[in-house]
């Protein structure tokens, strides 16, 4: 494995002449793995494009920017994996990303056949080295690495052995992932990996990343996944990065805290700058005092100015919601409910109540958006039926909504979905989801996908249903979008179905689950949090028959042995508890000192400390409060 080192030091990026990147400043190393992030359009995707050279720096020579790359190493992303031969199967496909293991098979097996027929010290060397390095290089686990991704991807063994012309346009762009990650070059670059990836597949891949021996650099949107896999975040904001150490929620906190410094180290000093001044100022004029009014105004001169913290670029969209009338307190009846297109995908029977907030998850293909579409009678049912309450008046959203074309503006698309509004009111309902000024004229087919999810959510929360069905409202909006949908959605007092991969978005909603798995449907009275913890699945609701339980393996630990082991890490946790306790204090006392006050450097090294030292409380924490229960 080669030594990596990539650098960029104050590079800039153009793009038809308009700087996208002004000031990037990142350091990629062996066993980095980073995590990009930043508002839609920052130019992060920019960034990866000028990692994996389809892009140059625009001031190499003007003022000391550069770019050094050592080591000759293999930069890939997903846009450079293309399809030689459609012709040749899946598994055929993915095999070729392992050419230098199977060629080394090959000679090893060449060699083993040497060695077999004429026992020579030469022979016997060649093979041993060969086999050394063949089982260095992972040659004895290949073939089960590839096959456990193909199964976690959605593909089944009757899929493997088509060729890639049968496949469609989703499900070729997985296969080139997959292709792209077994491959294993030297800095995989990766552009939002979890879109269209159900949760099981989501969780292989973290897994992937987490023993991968390279460096890997994310851009993602998936504050879970983020949060699982990277150890350091590369914030890009007003055209230049930012480097947090830590993890997706670490980096927020730290940003948060490095701010609110910044802003009170500037503060102390431009009221010091104002005090020195003031004093100069009194007696400049004083010939017995002027000598010292040009010293304080030298003094100020030599101070090093600490910047204005920058406004952080928090824009996004503004709404309440609430339902225009209450519905009755049964919402949705479903009874014996069979699913499907040509063939059943899962019956179900459940019941939803006044303010349920259910949570639908699942792999791809088992059967979600097939529920919501039957629920809201796009799709027919198989057999069985639903009802809702009285008073219930259903908001629904699809993926569909957020693909609309046409040449309407986004002004005219409104109007034309309200009648009776005037064109005030138009323009202040979309104002609310950031089409405001002249953005209100754009046509439908110049909106980027993110635009088009705000404008059918503005639509569809005028309307004010008491029952919204969403099918991932969540796709093409970025972290701070996301958020502020959750805290509209947290807020309303309506009732919510929705389906989404995004995790983080489930555990902060959902209080109820329906997950579809490989033998159907289930519904759980809980949320993300606890289903994660229940190893074993309730009771399906599907027809379809169930597997024999496995029986479990005997164990040979005696509760005694294990009540007295827990007994003990218990008692580790709360004495490195009581030890990060006394420490924090400490610290916090040392912060607040008159000569730490008035020193940024020693209020900034305090901080990290005490940083650090919450972030080992927390997780101490986290390991106490696991024994206890």
């Amino acid at each position: 494995m080669i030594a990596l080192q990539i650098e960029i030091h104050k590079g800039r990026v153009d793009l038809s002449g308009e700087p996208i990147l002004n000031d990037i400043n990142i350091i990629i190393n062996t066993n980095s793995r980073i995590g990009l992030v930043g508002r839609n359009g920052c130019g992060k995707t920019t960034l990866l494009r000028l990692l994996s050279g389809e892009l140059s720096l625009a001031n190499m020579e003007s003022d000391g920017g550069f770019m050094s790359i050592s080591g000759n190493p293999v930069i890939s992303a997903l846009n450079q994996m293309t399809f030689l031969d459609d012709s040749v199967t899946l598994v055929e496909e993915i095999r070729s990303a392992y050419k230098d293991i199977l060629q080394m098979k090959a000679s090893l097996d060449s060699a083993q056949r040497d060695m077999e027929e004429n026992q020579t010290e030469e022979n016997i060397k060649r093979y041993t080295i060969l086999l050394d390095l063949f089982t260095r290089e992972g040659g004895f686990y290949f073939e089960k690495e590839y096959e456990a991704a193909i199964k976690k991807f959605g593909f089944t063994e009757e899929q493997k052995l088509r060729p890639l012309s049968e496949f469609s346009g989703g499900q070729r762009t997985k296969i080139a992932f997959l292709k792209l990650l077994l491959s294993k070059p030297d800095l995989l670059l990766l552009d939002e990996p979890t879109n269209h990836l159900d949760i099981e597949a989501v969780s292989w891949l973290e897994d992937y990343i987490k023993n991968y021996k390279k460096a890997v650099l994310i851009v993602s949107h998936d504050r879970m996944f983020l949060d699982n896999t990277v150890n350091e975040i590369y914030e890009i904001e007003h055209g230049k990065t930012t480097r947090y150490v830590g993890n997706y929620s670490q980096f927020v906190v730290k940003k948060r805290e490095s701010c609110d410094l910044q802003a009170k180290a500037f503060e102390a000093q431009q009221k010091e700058i104002a005090r020195i001044s003031a004093t100069a100022e009194r007696f400049r004029y004083k010939a017995t005092k002027a000598a010292m009014a040009q010293s304080k105004l030298k003094a100020i001169d030599r101070m090093e100015k600490i910047d204005a913290p920058e406004v952080y670029d928090n824009r996004t969209f503004k709404a309440t919601l609430e339902p225009a009338v209450q519905s009755a307190k049964e919402v949705l009846t479903v009874s014996n409910l069979t699913i499907g297109f040509d063939s059943p995908l899962a019956t179900l029977s459940f019941n939803v109540y006044r303010g349920d907030r259910v949570g639908i998850i699942g792999g791809n293909g088992k059967g979600k958006s097939t529920l919501l579409k039957t629920l809201v009678s796009k799709l027919p049912a198989l057999s069985g039926n639903f009802s809702t309450g009285a008073l219930v008046n259903v908001g629904y959203f699809d993926q569909q909504m957020a693909q609309i074309r046409g040449s309407e503006t986004v002004l005219d698309n409104m109007m034309s979905a309200f009648p009776s509004m005037t064109e005030f009111e138009a323009r202040s309902a979309l104002g609310a989801f950031l089409f405001s000024g002249e953005a209100v004229f754009k046509t439908i087919d110049m909106l980027s996908g993110g635009e088009r999810v705000r404008l059918a959510l503005c639509k569809l929360f005028r309307r004010s249903p008491n029952l919204l069905i969403l099918d991932e409202p969540t796709n093409h909006m970025d972290i701070i979008s996301k958020e502020t949908l959750e805290d509209i959605l947290t807020s309303y007092s309506g009732t919510l179905i929705f389906v989404s991969h995004d995790r983080y978005f489930v555990k902060k909603l959902a209080d109820r689950l329906i997950t579809f798995e490989n033998d159907g449907a289930a519904m759980h009275d809980f949320g993300y949090d606890e289903y994660m913890l229940r190893e074993p699945k309730e009771e399906t609701l599907s027809k379809t028959p169930q597997k024999a339980e496995r029986k479990e393996k005997k164990t040979y630990t005696t509760p005694l042995k294990e009540k007295q082991k827990r007994e003990k890490a218990l008692k580790k946790a709360e004495e490195k508890i009581n030890e990060l306790e006394t420490r924090l204090d400490e610290l916090k006392r040392e912060q607040q000192l008159p000569e730490n006050l008035a020193d940024y450097q020693k209020l900034s090294e305090l901080q990290e400390q005490i940083d650090a030292c919450e972030m080992e409380l927390l997780e101490q924490m986290e390991i106490w409060e696991g024994l206890s229960e």
